[in-house]
């Protein structure tokens, strides 16, 4: 091994190739030509002294060592991003670029007519949006903004709860004719219920009095949010939903109201390395505004009152 430190755009190149398979795959994601992309592998195994490729059917293998380094080169590329979108905006400006990132039912439920009336009044700043279950983002760089059901515990974030969501069991009214509204716990088992595929998943909801979350209770199993939600507003069955979500579908019934149900807090978290973006700023007291108004929405008020406050 030399001396001298490979840089970036090596480790870029061998990235690329690991996910495609190919030079001249990662050549054409990376806007290269295929003979660049193959003196930068070339390099990068001069200056590690180990091969990262074996040649087989289906192209380029990466050998044991290449399967080593891809986390460290995957953080380098994060790191990469964060540097572009710090530099991509002056910090006392309102323009540049902000990444976002927000569990599947709320970056595609909730967040986009929020983000749409930003974008009316800082139509200079992009906005990317990253849907994500994982905590961890923000410590890896990988979102400037998140905003998570959990408070986040690392020192280095600021978070400011912006209220609380109700989580309850709903069904599509049709089904509900068609099957009749059950009246105590016991009864939950005699109808289909809607619910997660892998344990892992399940073991994400709370535990619900009475009901026992397994894998064999739930007539569909999926393991998106956005999934489960489409089954329940088809009249798949009966499925947990947010109650501020259900007031804009008025088709949706709460089930067992008061009994089958559990809270979750909102909290919009950015590193505090972003405290001096003014761009960053702007963006989190806009989506702790917009969210506290979101949760302060009462299941019992009537879905046209779910838009602009």
């Amino acid at each position: 091994m030399t001396n001298a430190s490979p840089g970036w755009e090596l480790y870029r190149s061998f990235l690329a190739v690991v996910r495609e398979g190919s030079l001249s795959g990662a050549a054409r994601l990376l806007g290269l030509t295929q003979p660049t992309v193959g003196r930068h592998v070339d390099a990068l195994e001069a200056s590690l002294g180990v091969g990262l490729f074996t040649r087989s059917q289906g192209g380029l293998a990466p050998t044991e060592v290449a399967l080593a380094l891809v986390p460290h080169a995957e953080a380098m590329a994060m790191a990469a991003e964060a540097l572009q979108r710090a530099a991509s905006g002056e910090a006392d400006d309102d323009r540049g670029t902000i990444r976002i990132t927000a569990s599947e039912m709320i970056g595609m439920e909730v967040l986009p007519a929020i983000l749409a009336r930003f974008r009316e009044k800082h139509p200079r700043i992009v906005i990317e949006l990253v849907l994500s279950n994982r905590t961890d983002d923000l410590i890896r760089r990988e979102a400037d903004i998140a905003i998570r059901m959990v408070r986040p515990t690392q020192t280095s974030l600021v978070a400011k709860k912006a209220g609380e969501v109700r989580i309850g069991m709903h069904a599509h009214k049709k089904l509900i004719e068609k099957m009749g509204m059950p009246t105590s716990l016991d009864e939950i088992g005699n109808y289909p219920i809607i619910g997660f595929d892998r344990e892992s998943s399940i073991r994400r909801l709370k535990e619900l009095e009475g009901v026992p979350l397994t894998r064999e209770l739930f007539a569909f199993r999926c393991d998106s949010d956005i999934g489960q939600f489409a089954a329940l507003k088809a009249g798949f069955g009966f499925g947990m939903c947010q109650y501020q979500l259900a007031m804009r579908h008025p088709d949706l019934v709460p089930i067992l109201k008061g009994l089958l149900h559990f809270d979750l807090d909102i909290w919009i978290t950015m590193h505090e390395d972003l405290k001096t973006s003014r761009r960053m700023r702007l963006m989190f007291d806009h989506l702790a505004e917009e969210m506290a108004a979101y949760t302060r929405l009462s299941p019992r008020e009537p879905a046209e009152r779910q838009g602009r406050k």
